[in-house]
């Protein structure tokens, strides 16, 4: 292995190590407690290590995003190919979201209330946000009939999204979460 290729793989492991912990404090005390000192002192490396990998606070909170963007597409993908048919992959899907977004209330944040320098929906698109995207859309491609299928997997995607950020902020009653989530896929699986 050249001197180089070594570097770059010591590079990357700080990068992955950084982002780890960055999600780890952010899941466990929220982004507030997301700093660079906490950051340089739980990794155990130096604060200008750090803005050696990111420029600042919100270059990380771009990176954890994108990582939790990527475990989202792989529990959507796990859900919409484990279904049988495609209300089932509908459902699956919804719920899989749905389920993801309960589990890591503060990334969920971060990757979709807070503000971060992500683009959506234009070509520079990372490819973690495109394919998390897109396993809604190939769930309700079936379903698209003369519909246009990005507006529709916008509006669905708006729909969940709305729904469990206002249960998540009490805005709804929570014993109807799951009666909500019945009508939502029956609106859009027909």
């Amino acid at each position: 292995m050249s001197i180089q290729a070594r570097r770059e793989r010591e590079r990357a492991e700080r990068e992955r190590l950084i982002v780890t912990a960055a999600r780890d404090l952010l899941e466990s005390e929220g982004w507030d407690a997301v700093t660079t000192r906490r950051l340089a002192e739980k990794i155990e490396y130096s604060q200008p290590v750090l803005y050696s990998h990111f420029k600042g606070k919100s270059a990380i909170m771009a990176a954890v995003a994108t990582a939790g963007f990527a475990d989202l597409t792989a529990e959507l993908r796990a859900a919409r190919t484990a279904a049988g048919d495609p209300r089932r992959a509908l459902a699956a899907v919804a719920a899989a979201y749905a389920g993801f977004a309960e589990r890591h209330p503060a990334l969920y944040e971060a990757m979709f209330t807070q503000p971060v320098d992500l683009p959506f929906g234009r070509p520079d698109t990372p490819p973690e946000l495109r394919q998390a995207y897109e396993e809604l859309r190939e769930a309700l491609r079936p379903f698209a009939r003369d519909d246009d299928l990005e507006t529709l997997t916008e509006t669905f995607w708006s729909a969940l999204h709305g729904l469990l950020v206002l249960r998540r902020n009490d805005r709804l009653r929570h014993d109807e979460h799951e009666h909500r989530l019945a009508l939502l896929l029956g609106r859009f699986a027909t």
